[in-house]
């Protein structure tokens, strides 16, 4: 007033608004946004009025603005701070102490899986290979035995095709065909033996030996032969025909 400045031209200069510099004029701090505001609008306004900005704001601090909490805070001393610092550590350490044990017991326990694991599979394979051995060792040694003495016997029959005399000797000179006279068109039965030998009047007639049909090549005197699995069909001399008498 004392100036002769009307509100209209400080609001103009200022870019506050008329209604809060009426506020501040009368102090009504109630109606401006903030302290944080009010101070801005006090220096602002000050400097437009060419006042000092900086003892207004002071005043209206101290006037106005409760003490903060960083101002009601006890003084504490350096030495109360470090047993306070002190005493807050072990809560941390203990924290990584357990974490620490916790790992470790962890750890321990997979090894103890593990061994048991491995303990276990490595008593059970002496035990299984011993078990098994024996046995494939008795089977293996058996199995030829009977396997050669199964493989060696032939499987022997005769069909005439006109009469024909046989004499057959199978295993220990038994005579399965002892010197008869085969007619046409009949079938003898299948015999078994290691070792067969026969003695044929002519060729009429076919072998069939392990099924295998085997001719007799024609000949003028009787025809004799020696049959067994490893020789096969062999020719007889003259002197060495079974004669079944």
């Amino acid at each position: 007033m004392r100036a002769r400045i009307d509100v209209s031209e400080i609001e103009a200069q200022t870019k506050i608004r008329a209604k809060y510099l009426r506020a501040l004029e009368n102090e009504e701090w109630g109606l401006l946004p903030g302290p944080t505001f009010v101070k801005s609008f006090l220096r602002t306004y000050a400097t437009a009025l060419n006042l000092d900005g900086k003892a207004l704001v002071e005043e209206y601090r101290m006037t106005q603005e409760r003490p903060s909490e960083g101002m009601l805070e006890p003084i504490v001393s350096p030495s109360q701070r470090n047993r306070g610092k002190g005493r807050s550590q072990p809560s941390g350490s203990s924290r990584g102490y357990s974490i620490a044990v916790g790992a470790i017991v962890l750890v321990i326990i997979v090894l103890i899986v593990l061994l048991a694991t491995s303990g276990g599979s490595g008593k059970n394979s002496p035990t299984t290979a011993a078990k098994t051995t024996p046995t494939k060792t008795t089977h293996t040694a058996t199995k030829p035995k009977h396997a050669t003495s199964t493989s060696q016997v032939l499987a022997l029959s005769l069909k005439p095709t006109a009469p024909v005399y046989v004499c057959l000797i199978g295993d220990n000179g038994r005579k399965l065909i002892p010197g008869t006279e085969l007619q046409a068109g009949e079938s003898t039965s299948t015999y078994h033996a290691k070792h067969f030998e026969i003695t044929l009047g002519n060729n009429s007639v076919t072998l069939y030996i392990d099924g295998r049909p085997r001719s007799v090549p024609s000949s003028t005197a009787a025809i004799g032969y020696s049959i067994t699995k490893s020789r096969g069909r062999r020719t007889l001399n003259a002197n060495q025909l079974p004669t079944c008498k």
